[in-house]
Order: C-alpha cells, then sequence, then structure tokens
C-alpha cells in the first residue's frame, strides 16, 4: 500500500514525463551554455532538490551546485507575497554564469526578488529554470529562460513540492483532490 491516499491524488505529469521533459532541458542547458564559461546552478529550496539533482544530471557541462532557502508559502496553499531568505549560497558568483533552478513559478514575487537579489552579485550571466509555471497565477513578469510545464492555477504536489512539508518524495506532480490531507 502507497504511503499516500491514491483516492485523494490526481495524477498531473506521470513520472515518466518529468524524466523526457527534464533529458530535454538539460540538453537545451548544455546547448545554451557549452564553452561560456563557469555554470552555477542555483537551487531554490526546499522545492527544487529532486528537479535540480535530475537536471543537473541531464546537463552535460561541468557546473557549480549551490542553493538558497527561501520561503514565502509557509504551510499555506497561497504566496504570502513575503519572501524571506532561510539559507543563502556559500561561495560568490560574480563572473559566473547563474542558472536559478526554479520548482515552480507561481506569482513570480519570489522570483522578482531572487532575480534582484542575484544580479546584485554581478554575475556573468543570470537566466531562470523553472520545472512548472502558472502563467494564470502571475502577478510579476520574471523572464523565464526554461520551462518544464505550464500548469493550471492548481495547488499541486510531489516531485520536490510538498503538502504541509510533506509528500515532496511522489515520483509525479499531483493535485490533492479529496478532503483533507492526501495521506
Amino acid at each position: 500500500m502507497p504511503f499516500y491516499d491514491p483516492k485523494k491524488i490526481e495524477v498531473m505529469i506521470e513520472a515518466e514525463a518529468l524524466r523526457e521533459r527534464i533529458a530535454a532541458l538539460g540538453r537545451e542547458i548544455g546547448d545554451v551554455y557549452r564553452g561560456q564559461g563557469e555554470l552555477v546552478l542555483v537551487g531554490v529550496l526546499k522545492g527544487s532538490f529532486m528537479f535540480l539533482a535530475d537536471l543537473c544530471r541531464a546537463i552535460d557541462l561541468p557546473a557549480e551546485i549551490d542553493f538558497l532557502g527561501v520561503s514565502s508559502y509557509g504551510d499555506a496553499e497561497e504566496s504570502s507575497g513575503i519572501v524571506q531568505v532561510t539559507q543563502d549560497l556559500t561561495k560568490p558568483v560574480e563572473g559566473k554564469h547563474v542558472l536559478i533552478v526554479e520548482d515552480i513559478v507561481d506569482t513570480g514575487l519570489t522570483l522578482q526578488y531572487l532575480v534582484a537579489n542575484l544580479s546584485t552579485r554581478r554575475p556573468a550571466s543570470l537566466r531562470v529554470c523553472t520545472l512548472l509555471h502558472k502563467p494564470a497565477n502571475c502577478k510579476n513578469e520574471v523572464k523565464l529562460d526554461f520551462v518544464g510545464f505550464e500548469i493550471p492555477d492548481r495547488f499541486v504536489i510531489g516531485y520536490g513540492l510538498d503538502y504541509k512539508s510533506k509528500l515532496r518524495n511522489l515520483p509525479f506532480i499531483g493535485v490533492n483532490v479529496g478532503e483533507g490531507p492526501p495521506f
């Protein structure tokens, strides 16, 4: 029996579709950065960790990996709009090509903050890769250079995205369709 209630979770993006799209993103990113200099993948914690792990293996280039911890949701299902930095980068990125790796761009508020923050650190270039994008919910226009999937404005869980700090370990992207917690 699974650790979640399958009657309460509708699968939106299957694990195989995730693997295929991430492999394609890795090839696209490799083509853009090949021969450009030092590449740093900056994963936005906590949600991007699974995506970042699979994405970095799909990029056929040497790359540094670092993390930024931010929160704008807490345990809520909607962004508060207030970005709190919970962990900063461990190394300078000045003169390096920085790729922000996000799990999801919802309102765009967190990403807008991150782009502004990282721009002040004088990277050679700054681009954004997101696994999921909810264009219907965007409040701020932020350029997305690489997008895995556009999704409708629904609260999604799995593959790094959580439901009240749980279910990040689902191998797919799903939606809670039942009453109460999906576990």
